[in-house]
């Protein structure tokens, strides 16, 4: 497929790493342009791409900013992405680390229907809260009894099926989560985030969480 990557740090990086090893043609951008990511390119073969170009032709589209950036993304971002493109969102949000107070979330708007709602566009939330380093550490063929499995969030059916293929491909099980009104299931603090276990686990592990947003990650 091809893919379009915006964000090249921890995740963006692996993920680019992981998704060209797998044979994609992966598109990488980040806020700084295009010629910071030649390092990244000459190691994975991706090509390094402005913002506003991320998003041409992909079937899939990764983005691994932090929230507060989320605003500054382009207008019309996915208006030459394939039909029916699905898009990756695997922000959180960190009011005291790094994003300030968005009213909205902490009002209790799921993070990623705030992002949605700046971009335009619906998204399927998976891998937030999983540690970078395993996705290149941590893959495992199906069946495997240490394979790890995560949460999928997300309203449209058909994203959701596709990006649940990918992350099958990248080595990881998954949990349908439900729609993006119940991602908060696996915000920072609840009892899925960065927990590495499989399917039975994550299951409960979702089902586990409380509503409430926990202190430690409110303004």
């Amino acid at each position: 497929m091809k893919i379009g990557i915006i964000g090249a740090g921890n995740i963006g990086g692996n993920l680019t790493r992981r998704l060209t090893a797998l044979g994609h043609q992966v598109s990488v951008a980040n806020s700084r342009g295009p010629h910071t990511l030649s390092a990244l390119a000459e190691e994975t073969g991706a090509t390094p791409v402005t913002v506003e170009e991320a998003a041409d032709g992909a079937r899939v589209v990764v983005v691994t900013i932090p929230l507060k950036h989320i605003p500054d993304l382009p207008g019309g971002l996915f208006d030459k992405a394939a039909d029916g493109v699905a898009v990756i969102d695997t922000g959180n949000y960190y009011p005291k680390e790094r994003d300030g107070r968005i009213d909205a979330i902490e009002d209790g708007l799921p993070e990623s229907r705030w992002t949605e709602q700046h971009i335009g566009h619906p998204v399927i939330k998976v891998f937030n809260g999983t540690y970078a380093q395993d996705l290149l550490d941590r893959p495992r063929p199906q069946g495997d009894p240490e394979r790890i499995a995560v949460p999928v969030a997300g309203d449209d059916e058909a994203a959701k099926r596709v990006v649940r293929e990918l992350v099958d491909e990248l080595g990881f099980d998954t949990v349908d989560a439900g729609g993006i009104d119940d991602s908060w299931r696996q915000q920072p603090a609840t009892p899925v985030y960065g927990l590495r276990a499989g399917v039975a686990e994550v299951t409960e592990a979702l089902a586990a969480a409380p509503k409430e947003r926990p202190a430690a990650h409110s303004f």
